[in-house]
């Protein structure tokens, strides 16, 4: 969520323009009394004179203040309403913090078992960011200051734990405060004091105790991706660093902390010394890493003093006591990674295809940008070359490839931590009962046993390798299909786990051949593993012969049968990573581009606000529908019943083009009220950790990162969390939650991967449809996005053109989404600000109307996201193309339905009105009428007005009675004189 753009100046004095004429009009009246009140004999002169200006006055004072309010409706409901979350949803929103940490804080070392650490055990605590971790991430996704936070260094103090507190005043001393990263503000220096400031502090702290906490942390943010290289001067370089520009490193004196080959999810060379001295220095290390986006652990593995590792993302207001407690052994680990942690990120499949590419002919769609560097904007790209070989489904296909003796491949070298990994303090067995498969469904039972001597959770992870023929439709040979998460189990207990699938969701897209899912004949592997990598037991699901999802025989889960609709957004001059012949084309497909040129063909698709006009489009046997009728029908009748009841129509057709125009054009934190029809004024908040009104302050507390929640596997939590969500958003009279974010990590370096989930869309999307139906609980609708591909901040504002093909767009980007669709209700999405192929998300009716409507059956509303004056976000051409909402806090040129005179345009505008009123009849908004009439502050001033205009009324009145009298007294006067 970003500021005003100057360019919307304008329109707002468009928008306050009667206002203006009415203050014009008071002036001029004010200047002709002036000019009476001179010239008028003295007996009148005083009278007129003090009656004037008080008259003057009131009508200033009303005018004024309607002026300033106008343009700002949006915002000042915002501040003005609202209401206060109770402090026992406080208390358990906290409690569920902590909760959710204990389960997603991942173990992924402990030799000699380490930990748990001892009763009485004393630590030292190295690292800077020890005094500074990271609680979440920067932006719309950052967590409310209105509650105090638990730092680690508190949580190891709640957990009975004693730390040096010499180490700890040298780091707070040194320097008290984080750099602010993401959004305005990207400073990417990780402040670490050089090794001689510390003086005798490391080989005293040896008397204090012999076991040493080294803690380092990463932070990322909206606006930005995260620095993949260094170039050698004073600033880290991050390829583009989306909206902003690059800012990079303000302090010169961390320039011999940078390394020209190193990334930021990389050790600095400070934190290396450091690691360095402290290995010389205590035999017991145990590495703690605070960072949501993964980064590169291999040198865990080459010290044999670090004895364990702990993987802990943001943990939201009061996670810290989660991790305290798992270091202490009051809690036993039982995360599991929600990505894949490679050796080396600067040789990831995507990593020569994320970040910065800008198109050199396509000059002629620049535009003005403030947020752009120089103001102005132009088309960019990015080539979503991987295909489908995402995360581990490159590496454990590279290597069921290089097992095949197809390719030289080193798993152990390339993989440190593999998907799905986690550690506990005890040890669990899992048996793998018969399958049972009746066509359909696929199901077995699994059952898990505690085999050590602490009680623990563990996770049931359901993956299958599908048949594969060399050249033929892209498949990974590993792919998660469903889990569950265990409860408590006892040492020497047992739990049995039933996990179920259908026979469709190991269908593959056949995007270059029938144009649908395809499931080839043969043989499917459906295994139990430990990860993504460690298959613990295995049995085959048989195909008999190939079936095809085609418009005779659809999938039971699509509304209608998924065919090709993506075929603009394959993009030209690159070569997608093929499996064939054992990876063959890697070097080729994964390399940088070479053209920046944007094909003619591709070309003449392209449109943004400088060419396009909605009255090419308008179809002139489009038939005008009726507005403004007066059936005597209020929105609430319409709740629960059928989107496809007639009865809509008939409200439909109450509402006149100005109705409909205000609900599309001004839906910035809110859904605009329509008097005609009782439809209410709805709040809607931020943000994916917590929910906050950012104009009143009140809000939740934050909870724990996206990632973290992911890592928890457990899908009753991230239900509980929607849940929590859900009521203290109801208690805050909120009814819409700009949540849960479900993009998918492509990139380690990506700024928001801290409030997306995951590497795997199956994950992803259970942990986000969870999360939603605990929300939807109190009628809360969610804006599940950013709908889709919104992949890496880096111009993500910026025209960005992305190019995928239509197997990866539907197996791994819009996976999770479907997911969440089709098993919960959320009701709404926030549409993506990037582009797929040439079109805007905003404005792709493949994605918005054919894939989310039609085939996943989705009814609600979609809307953009911020509208911020970038070029592209043309209400006209959204709303014609399924998207409803426009984020805008006041009405724009761009959020405001330009066409109001076609058919064409009418009729879009009446079926984004229909979603809107959709969405909010069936929220909280309408359970016993929750919310009613105009706001309370609107009442306010119209009240407030009414008393000045008759004040007014009163005075003229009084002034023009008195002045006759006067008058009648005053000429006889004169004549005799």
């Amino acid at each position: 969520m970003l500021g005003i753009n100057p360019e919307d100046v304008k329109a707002v004095l468009q928008q306050i323009q009667p206002q203006l004429i009415i203050l014009g009009v008071v002036l001029a009246l004010a200047i002709i009394i002036t000019i009476a009140v001179i010239k008028v004999k003295k007996p009148l002169r005083g009278l007129i004179r003090k009656g004037s200006w008080i008259a003057f006055a009131l009508t200033l004072v009303l005018v004024v203040s309607n002026i300033l309010l106008s343009p700002l409706y949006s915002m000042v409901n915002m501040a003005m309403g609202g209401g206060k979350i109770s402090g026992k949803s406080i208390d358990e929103a906290q409690a569920l913090c902590t909760e959710i940490a204990e389960e997603g804080i991942v173990l992924l070392k402990n030799e000699e078992s380490a930990l748990p650490l001892a009763e009485g055990t004393k630590v030292n605590v190295f690292g800077w960011s020890s005094t500074n971790p990271i609680y979440g991430g920067t932006g719309s996704g950052a967590l409310s200051a209105a509650y105090e936070t638990i730092d680690f260094l508190t949580g190891l103090k709640d957990a009975g734990i004693e730390y040096n507190q010499d180490l700890v005043d040298f780091y707070t001393g040194w320097r008290d405060t984080r750099p602010t990263v993401g959004m305005m503000g990207q400073d990417w220096t990780v402040p670490e004091p050089q090794l001689s400031e510390y003086g005798s502090l490391i080989t005293d702290a040896k008397d204090f105790s012999d076991t040493a906490i080294f803690f380092i942390a990463r932070s990322g943010g909206e606006g930005a991706d995260l620095p993949m290289s260094y170039d050698g001067e004073d600033t880290f370089h991050d390829d583009g660093s989306g909206m902003f520009g690059v800012t990079g490193v303000r302090y010169s004196e961390y320039k011999d902390d940078l390394d020209a080959s190193k990334s930021y999810l990389e050790l600095t060379n400070r934190e290396q010394a450091l690691l360095d001295e402290v290995t010389s220095n205590f035999d017991k290390v145990i590495v703690v890493v605070n960072s949501a986006n993964a980064m590169e652990l291999g040198f865990v593995n080459d010290y044999s003093q670090i004895k364990s590792v702990v993987y802990c993302p943001g943990t939201g207001q009061t996670g810290f006591d989660g991790l305290g407690e798992i270091l202490a052994g009051q809690v036993n680990p039982s995360g599991k990674t929600a990505d894949t942690f490679v050796a080396d990120l600067l040789a990831t499949p995507t990593i020569n295809n994320f970040g910065d590419f800008d198109y050199t002919n396509m000059s002629e769609f620049g535009y003005e940008n403030m947020f752009a560097e120089g103001g102005m904007s132009y088309p960019t790209f990015v080539n979503y070359v991987e295909g489908i070989y995402v995360g581990y489904r490159f590496y454990e296909t590279a290597y069921a490839e290089a097992q095949a003796g197809n390719m030289e491949f080193d798993y152990d070298s390339q993989v440190v931590y593999p998907f799905g990994y986690g550690l506990s303090y005890t040890t669990f067995n899992q048996e793998m009962g018969a399958i049972s498969n009746d066509g359909k469904t696929v199901s077995f039972d699994v059952t898990v046993t505690n085999t050590g001597d602490v009680a623990g959770k563990d996770v049931v992870q359901v993956y299958f390798n599908p048949p594969y023929t060399n050249g033929g439709i892209e498949k990974s040979a590993a792919n998660l299909i469903t889990f569950e998460k265990t409860g408590v189990i006892e040492p020497g207990a047992s739990e049995t786990v039933n996990v179920s699938f259908a026979v469709e969701d190991m269908a593959s897209y056949d995007a270059d051949g029938e144009g649908c899912y395809v499931l080839d004949a043969g043989d499917y592997e459906i295994s139990i593993n430990a990860d993504s990598h460690h298959k613990i037991a295995t049995d085959n699901v048989n195909v008999a012969s190939k079936v095809v999802y085609d418009e005779s025989n659809k999938r039971e889960s699509d509304q209608v049968v998924a065919t090709n609709q993506f075929d603009f957004a394959r993009g030209e001059n690159f070569t997608y990573l093929s499996r064939a012949d054992g990876f063959a084309n890697y070097d080729e497909a994964t390399a940088a581009p070479t053209s920046f040129e944007m094909g003619d063909e591709l070309k003449a698709t392209y449109f943004n606000e400088t060419n396009y006009d909605p009255t090419d489009y308008n179809n002139d046997s489009d038939v005008m529908p009726t507005t403004g009728a007066n059936n005597g029908i209020k929105l609430a009748e319409l709740r629960g019943l059928d989107y496809d009841d007639a009865k809509w129509d008939e409200l439909l057709d109450e509402l006149t083009v100005a109705d409909m125009n205000t609900l599309i054009a001004l839906g910035g934190y809110e859904t605009s009220a329509v008097d005609s029809i009782g439809k209410v004024m709805t709040y809607d908040c931020d943000g994916p950790a917590s929910i906050n009104n950012n104009f009143t302050g009140q809000g939740s507390i934050g909870f724990p990162a996206a990632v973290m929640i992911a890592c928890t596997w457990n899908k009753e939590l991230a239900y509980s969390f929607g849940d929590s969500i859900g009521q203290m958003a109801n208690e805050m009279d909120v009814s819409g939650w700009y949540a849960p974010a479900t993009n998918t990590h492509r990139s380690a370096f990506a700024g928001r991967n801290f409030e997306y989930y995951s590497e795997d869309g199956v994950l992803a999307g259970w942990m986000c449809a969870s999360a939603v139906n605990g929300a939807r609980e109190h009628g809360v609708y969610s804006y599940v996005k950013h709908f889709a591909t919104n992949d890496q901040e880096t111009n993500r504002t910026g025209f960005l053109c992305t190019w995928l093909n239509e197997q990866s767009l539907r197996e791994v980007y819009l996976k999770s989404f479907e997911i969440t669709f089709k098993n919960s209700n959320p009701a709404a999405t926030m549409v993506a600000f990037n582009n797929i192929g040439t079109i805007p998300a905003e404005a792709c009716s493949p994605l918005l109307n054919t894939v989310l409507r039609d085939e996943w059956g989705f009814r609600g509303l979609a809307e953009t996201d911020y509208f911020g004056g970038y070029g592209y976000q043309d209400s006209d051409r959204m709303i014609r193309n399924g998207c409803d909402l426009m984020l805008a806090t006041y009405e724009t040129p761009q959020s405001t339905v330009t066409d109001q005179t076609s058919a064409t345009s009418v009729i879009a505008m009446r079926q984004a009105s229909k979603n809107i009123l959709y969405t909010v009849v069936n929220s909280r908004a309408y359970e016993n009428e929750v919310i009613s009439g105009k706001p309370t502050w609107v009442k306010i001033v119209y009240a407030v007005d009414v008393v000045l205009i008759a004040l007014l009324a009163f005075l003229c009145f009084k002034a023009i009675k008195k002045y006759l009298k006067l008058k009648k007294e005053v000429e006889p006067q004169v004549e005799e004189a």
